[in-house]
């Protein structure tokens, strides 16, 4: 059995360049990004959602596989796949951020732990955040809806066509603005009750100025903190339920999937 060299060239062109976008996804993903899933194990999965999907994608208009244009087609890919997948950690990291605030707020945040996601070292009430988060992002189907979204984006953005302008890239920038925002309510309430721990603080100083706040105000803040986060425990599954919903609408406005 003997094969054309452009029927070898097509075939590696239509394995190549879908490869490189899906790796770009589970590059930037939730979960499968992080640094304890060995490098094999995203590749392979990787090359099996490939080989399932290369039949539904339209071939890939390349002549020559090793060739300047092959290469920027390439770098093209790497981008859409990490612009998918970066919409899915702003979604963590928001609960990251949260979890900051309102340890360095409660004076938590000397406690800190590695975070095996991103390598560094985080307060532990950030990382009990990111854990809660990944485990509903699993729970509600997300690493399938990510699948869904990057099989999806190669009818939005077909290999070789034309893809996103400076509108877009500026979208998904601006978009990361909602971490910031989502976090922060997320946080309030544990601030604000914080706030209200020390202004009782500062009566009590008042009152009683031979009493030293600072051996007994100290204990008693990291206390009420873990008391506060406790109670607010309730509203996290609501704020990650809103701040995935607006993560799935901005990847289907991003991929003309649905209108923004």
């Amino acid at each position: 059995m003997e094969f054309a060299a452009s029927t070898i060239t097509q075939y590696l062109a239509d394995l190549l360049l879908p490869f490189m976008r899906i790796s770009g996804m589970f590059a930037a993903m939730v979960g499968i990004s992080a640094k304890t899933v060995p490098t094999k194990v995203r590749a392979l999965l990787t090359l099996f959602l490939t080989v399932l999907i290369m039949p539904v994608v339209p071939p890939v208009p390349l002549t020559e596989v090793f060739s300047l244009a092959s290469f920027v087609m390439v770098i093209q890919q790497l981008i859409i796949g990490l612009a998918i997948g970066f919409i899915s950690t702003m979604v963590l990291n928001t609960f990251v951020l949260a979890g900051q605030v309102v340890a360095m707020q409660t004076g938590l945040g000397f406690a800190s732990i590695v975070d095996p996601v991103n390598g560094i070292n985080v307060p532990a009430v950030g990382q009990f955040y990111l854990i809660l988060a990944t485990l509903l992002f699993w729970a509600v189907d997300g690493h399938l809806a990510m699948i869904r979204m990057i099989v999806m984006s190669f009818d939005a953005f077909p290999v070789g066509a034309p893809w996103w302008q400076g509108e877009q890239f500026q979208a998904v920038a601006h978009w990361g603005g909602w971490m910031f925002v989502a976090a922060v309510t997320l946080s309030l309430a544990p601030i604000v009750s914080l706030l209200i721990v020390n202004l009782a603080f500062g009566v009590m100083t008042k009152a009683a100025p031979q009493l030293n706040i600072f051996s007994i105000g100290f204990s008693i803040a990291q206390i009420m903190g873990l008391v506060i986060i406790w109670i607010t425990m309730d509203n996290f599954t609501h704020h990650f339920e809103l701040q995935w919903q607006r993560a799935s609408q901005f990847m289907c406005e991003l991929l003309y999937i649905c209108p923004p």
